[in-house]
């Protein structure tokens, strides 16, 4: 594809100011107005993938000074078929930031595509600018075409299923594009490998969304390095997710593809097959292909900050995972459910660490689908019950609790808590615009927190959740040569059989 004939603005702005030509540049503070940021010096960013999620976090872009959204990109044009968690939801935020409260009254359902992403932005910056008309912000189909003609073009942020986040990501790195990705950073092992090598390659700034600064966790770290609970042992991490329909084989009917919507281009670098909407918008998640299950959603929030504050820098050495069975009826027998092809209802694992840094040897367990420890007696001693979602951490002499990204940390029981930490209060993580990090981070030219360089851990540890279910057996990984030592067969889950002319 032939990039635009163009000059970029930063190409513009030196050919000017060396030009022999009476040209004047205008200062920042006449372009952007006193205290605000000019046109010039905005980071430019396109967002890949705008459907419910894409559509739910582009207020934090377009209310952030330091951006300029300039274009959009997705598979579907336009529709009002997605799913969420509210029947109102995506169209009250934009009604919110538009402050236009008849914004969609025509669309009957949950309206998501590039169109609607294309009509957000430029409705956005048309009533800040105060014009009856924007038109600063272009929408593509194929991202690969976005990369070939935004050449004025800084960041891109993906928002789209999981399957897809490497193949973006590596695309626009080696373009020289700074890459911004909601979790996870691939959902298979040898990709996320790849995509972090390919940032050490190209050295652009890259952040997974995930990142987020627990004031919370720091504080349970201090107790386990204070000893209150004795040397680390376990972690368990548990989530009530998923929220989505859960699948346990393949959909055999085959539906229209509905218009508007590019079903190849969708796959990406999974192989053909039919369309079924059971695969698309917000249910992907659930199958091997397309999603990572629970884990991936959640565990990222939850462990990639613990990792971190844990000084968790390697991967495991094994793992060991369940997931719930289920019958089927067939001639009025009850027959197991082969199930090869998606996450099931409810999973449990056992990750085992080597001893490293300042860590000993310990476990992480994952719960989700209802799935969670049971009650502690330091729990039951205060005559309480585990949440529905939960992180702690178990000592050789003690248990420290809290929520599900470790919100709200406690010794337990409670007279533990009196004794070690008295009535002091308790830090809590502040809630900061997670676009700020990013940015500042692009225009600083150093890594944020959030880089894909620390995220290589909790990248491969959450992989291998899934390495662990199909293998249906205990896996013991070698890191150093991406390898599972103990069954040859399971290796084929660290990639993907790849569609011709999507091979990576």
């Amino acid at each position: 594809m032939t990039p635009k004939k163009k000059m970029n603005r930063r190409h513009f702005i030196s050919a000017a100011a060396t030009s022999t030509a009476t040209i004047s540049i205008v200062p920042r503070h006449v372009l952007g107005g006193r205290g605000h940021i000019a046109p010039s010096d905005k980071i430019t960013v396109a967002n890949i993938g705008c459907g419910t999620q894409g559509l739910r976090e582009m207020p934090e872009m377009l209310e952030n000074d330091q951006i300029q959204v300039i274009s959009v990109c997705d598979v579907n044009k336009r529709s009002a078929d997605y799913l969420d968690w509210s029947p109102d939801g995506i169209r009250n935020g934009i009604r919110k930031t538009l402050k236009d409260d008849a914004w969609g009254e025509s669309y009957k359902g949950i309206p998501g595509g590039r169109d609607i992403g294309q009509e957000y932005v430029e409705t956005f910056y048309s009533k800040i600018r105060k014009k009856s008309s924007y038109k600063g912000c272009t929408a593509y189909e194929d991202y690969r075409e976005l990369l070939d003609k935004e050449i004025d073009l800084d960041a891109i942020k993906i928002m789209t299923p999981d399957h897809t986040h490497a193949c973006i990501a590596i695309d626009a790195m080696k373009k020289g594009k700074h890459v911004i990705t909601h979790k996870p950073i691939a959902n298979r092992l040898r990709e996320g490998r790849k995509v972090i090598d390919t940032v050490k390659e190209t050295k652009v700034i890259t952040h997974l969304l995930a990142w987020s600064d627990r004031a919370d966790q720091l504080q349970m770290v201090k107790w386990l390095k204070e000893g209150a609970i004795g040397e680390l042992k376990e972690i368990h991490n548990w989530s009530f997710r998923p929220v989505w329909p859960q699948w346990t084989r393949n959909p055999v009917d085959t539906p229209k593809i509905p218009d508007g919507f590019n079903w190849e281009l969708w796959l990406g670098p999974v192989p053909n097959r039919p369309y079924h909407p059971n695969y698309t918008h917000n249910v992907f998640r659930g199958w091997y292909d397309f999603g990572g299950g629970s884990m991936a959603d959640m565990g990222h929030y939850s462990l990639f900050p613990l990792f971190r504050n844990l000084g968790i820098d390697t991967t495991p050495v094994a793992v060991k995972a369940y997931g719930t069975t289920n019958r089927t009826v067939k001639n009025q027998v009850c027959r197991p459910v082969k199930n090869d092809v998606a996450f099931p209802y409810s999973c449990q694992f056992k990750f085992t660490f080597p001893a490293h840094g300042n860590l000993p040897k310990f476990d992480l367990y994952w719960y989700d689908g209802g799935m969670k420890p049971f009650a502690p007696p330091e729990l039951e001693e205060d005559g309480l019950d585990v949440d529905s979602e939960g992180l702690m951490l178990v000592g050789e002499q003690g248990k420290i609790l809290g929520g599900f990204l470790g919100e709200h940390p406690r010794l337990i029981p409670a007279k533990k808590m009196k004794a070690i930490h008295g009535d002091k209060p308790v830090p809590t993580a502040k809630r900061s615009r997670r676009s700020d990090m990013w940015a500042e981070a692009i225009k600083a030219k150093t890594e944020s927190p959030g880089s894909f360089l620390n995220a290589g851990p909790i990248t491969e540890t959450i992989n291998l959740s899934a390495v662990a279910l199909r293998a249906q057996k205990r896996i013991v990984y070698d890191s150093a040569n991406m390898k599972i030592t103990n069954d040859e067969n399971a290796n084929k889950y660290l990639t993907r059989v790849y569609r011709t002319g999507w091979e990576m």
